[in-house]
């Protein structure tokens, strides 16, 4: 929980401020509120990338079109750009630890219904596809609710010179979900099945329940009668700080240029010759690639500012899917999609915490549903462009259209265009 406010102890000389020393890495991690939140979306994150993996070969295995396995990700993430702001002023406003709770139950219903559904029916075709569309619809309810509260809930459990460090471990549960769950959840479709894969996805979400139940949210300030808690005054704000546009323009990009790794992932596996293992190989190498970009922000944060650690996110996910197009084996295809994830994650937490050390409080909650609009919206409109790609051209010009967003980001958001940026 974030620590309280300076206090004064008394001496001969009058009150001196007590200095409270900001905890490090360990210390959050094993902190009761942060620490629980944190480990608790390690599960709820891998059981999202396992529902989204096996969600992927499940559909593409019923069609064989990746337009259809794009329709995954529309139905997982489009509520996003049309609902996420009214939850982000709920966020602002209202319980975030009940929002937490109803949006993960949302996510548990959508995984677990699969489940019993393929229990009870033998679907196959469109109408496995269908289901499984229904489901991720579902979880993606789950995402509009609890998402803006998830993001905006940190810099309530830790003091302002902490939150760095609290970002970066922000950002780990889903570097590491992005490790373990594409693995975890071809693995379970191999050698079990697409139901087995589904319940796998659930149970991380029941994990996420138990974990948060204890986690203490400190009471936030009543709300004042001559504050505009509308979505239009978090718009208002954005659009008036021009380097906060940018960076949710930035955000945009990473969403459009990440989502296509998983979504080609069933394409580029079949044209390498490979089936559900190289799929999880290939989501597992983004992970990889995802951590190693977590180690470099933490060996170069302090020489390096956020506007260039912003720029080397976006050059290293243009450079990985220029290296995966360009692939003529599975090797290398690892090493672009590990490029692209070393990037994602670099420039995914640099601009995070830049958002979140720019914005005042009472707009915190409908600033990051507008990133969350960003981040996670977009991925519906990357999925089905490059699906559309891959049928109708080719794999491998799908891969250079996914290029195009981090690339056309590098340029408009430059290190001299966003100087005013904290370090």
């Amino acid at each position: 929980m974030a620590e309280p406010a300076p206090a004064l102890a008394a001496t001969a000389d009058g009150p001196v401020p007590q200095v409270i020393v900001a905890r490090g890495t360990m210390r959050l991690l094993v902190d009761r509120d942060f620490g629980l939140l944190t480990w608790g979306k390690v599960f709820s994150v891998t059981g999202i990338w396992v529902h989204s993996v096996v969600a992927a070969i499940a559909v593409y295995t019923a069609t064989g079109s990746a337009v259809a396995v794009g329709l995954v990700a529309v139905a997982q993430f489009g509520p996003q750009i049309f609902l996420t702001p009214l939850s982000g002023t709920w966020a602002d406003a209202g319980d975030v630890r009940r929002q937490l709770i109803v949006g993960r139950l949302l996510c548990l219903l959508g995984s677990g219904g699969l489940v019993l559904w393929y229990g009870l029916a033998d679907p196959r075709g469109w109408a496995s596809a269908g289901a499984v569309l229904v489901g991720s619809f579902v979880i993606g309810l789950g995402f509009v609710v609890g998402g803006p509260a998830m993001q905006s809930i940190v810099p309530a459990l830790v003091t302002r010179e902490e939150l760095p460090a609290a970002m970066t471990l922000n950002t780990a549960p889903g570097t590491i979900a992005r490790v373990v769950g594409p693995a975890l959840g071809a693995f379970v479709v191999t050698h079990l099945d697409v139901a087995a894969g589904f319940a796998v996805a659930g149970a991380g979400h029941a994990l996420f329940l138990v974990a948060i139940l204890p986690v203490r949210v400190p009471a936030r300030a009543p709300r004042a009668a001559d504050t505009d808690y509308s979505v239009r005054a978090g718009l208002r704000h954005v659009l008036g700080d021009r380097p906060l546009l940018l960076l949710l323009l930035a955000v945009t990009a990473i969403g459009l240029g990440s989502e296509p790794t998983l979504t080609l992932a069933p394409a580029v596996a079949e044209q390498l010759g490979g089936g559900a293992a190289l799929v999880g190989n290939l989501s597992t190498a983004f992970g990889v690639g995802a951590v190693l970009g977590l180690v470099a922000l933490a060996v170069l944060r302090r020489a390096i500012t956020t506007e260039w650690f912003v720029a080397l996110g976006l050059l290293s996910m243009t450079a990985g899917s220029v290296v995966t197009a360009a692939a003529q084996g599975v090797v290398p295809s690892l090493v672009g999609y590990g490029l692209v994830g070393a990037g994602f994650s670099i420039a995914a937490t640099a601009v995070g915490t830049a958002v979140q050390l720019r914005v005042p409080e009472v707009l915190r909650g409908r600033v990051m549903a507008l990133w969350m609009v960003g981040f996670v919206g977009s991925r519906p409109i990357a999925a089905l462009a490059v699906g559309a790609v891959a049928d109708l051209v080719s794999v491998r010009g799908a891969i250079v259209v996914m290029a195009l967003a981090p690339l056309a980001a590098l340029l408009v958001c430059r290190p001299a265009t966003l100087r005013r940026l904290p370090a």
